[in-house]
């Protein structure tokens, strides 16, 4: 059997426009977890690994600012596993952002561990990320 997960994050005071690039940057992304070793890029059908290899996948369909599509594969899973898949979709509510993500295909051992470490290695990470950029942003004239 397989586990399908589905989590809601708010992220404050951004836009689609910079978590979608975020998340699509190997230089950022890699940040965000850490400084481990990422491969990826924003163009459609491409593969990417991330954590120093640790997952991997393929950039399945890409819609600039809204949605990303992606095949997952763990290393820490079994060879007769099945290929999962994430799907992230940006929402824009006023001044913040509403990610919903669905991974689905996950073996039912690996839920609860993918659950954690999607709020603790992404999401959490990524909105301390954030909240330094803007510390750090030129002023604008």
């Amino acid at each position: 059997m397989s586990y399908t997960l589905t989590q809601k994050v708010l992220f404050e005071n951004t836009t689609t426009e910079i978590l979608y690039s975020i998340y699509l940057d190997p230089e950022h992304h890699s940040a965000i977890i850490g400084g481990k070793r990422v491969e990826i890029s924003n163009v459609e059908g491409t593969d990417y690994n991330a954590n120093d290899g640790g997952h991997s996948g393929r950039n399945l369909q890409l819609i600039q600012d809204k949605l990303i599509v992606q095949s997952y594969l763990s290393s820490d899973w079994g060879k007769d596993e099945i290929v999962s898949t994430i799907i992230l979709y940006f929402e824009q509510k006023g001044d913040d952002v509403l990610l919903h993500v669905t991974h689905a295909n996950i073996p039912d051992d690996q839920a609860n561990l993918i659950d954690a470490r999607w709020k603790e290695l992404y999401w959490t990470p990524m909105k301390a990320y954030i909240a330094t950029m803007k510390q750090n942003a030129e002023p604008k004239l």
